[in-house]
């Protein structure tokens, strides 16, 4: 069988299998892991096939190659000290990770809560009065400090839990695992 008769048998299946390993932690485009296979598959038809092999042979081989290749291209865990700075502002991990006061989970729940928030649509006021009364000032003291009343600051707050509580019951109608 010639290369491109091949070729263009499998390749359909080639396409699938590149869509089906694309995405899983790594930034590599399905068209690269299909060209990749295609590579592989030119090396060992150069190379010489070895008879009576039959195509999903020859496609499982790609598959794993393919695996093999993003296991290679994966970042491997890199060692940090909790005492380097990790970011611009000089923050470290010992200044970031939680003291144990709270559990873990519940401590990067908040965290990626708040973040969440932040980056949502707030107004310019509503990210300044969150970030305020983050910061743990209250009501009054976050008014004073924006030029506002508290009673602005408590409808801004209001907005901002009103607009989250809208977001989580989006979350809840939408079923993520089915």
């Amino acid at each position: 069988m010639e290369f491109e008769t091949l070729l263009k048998k499998i390749s359909p299946i080639l396409k699938i299998i590149a869509k089906s390993h694309n995405g899983h932690g790594f930034f590599i485009d399905e068209e690269d892991l299909y060209q990749e296979m295609c590579i592989h598959l030119w090396s060992n038809f150069g190379n010489g096939m070895r008879g009576g092999v039959n195509t999903s042979y020859i496609v499982k081989s790609c598959e794993f190659y393919i695996l093999n290749y993003l296991r290679k291209a994966r970042e491997k865990a890199r060692i940090v000290s909790l005492e380097e700075p990790i970011n611009e502002d000089g923050d470290t991990l010992k200044d970031i990770l939680p003291d144990r006061k709270e559990p873990l989970d519940k401590f990067v729940d908040r965290d990626l809560t708040i973040k969440d928030i932040r980056n949502n649509g707030l107004t310019r006021r509503g990210k300044k009065v969150l970030y305020l009364l983050l910061k743990g000032l209250t009501v009054r003291e976050a008014g004073k400090e924006l030029g506002v009343s508290h009673v602005m600051v408590v409808k801004v707050k209001n907005r901002i839990i009103r607009k989250w509580q809208r977001k989580i019951e989006g979350y809840q109608k939408t079923r993520i695992f089915t």
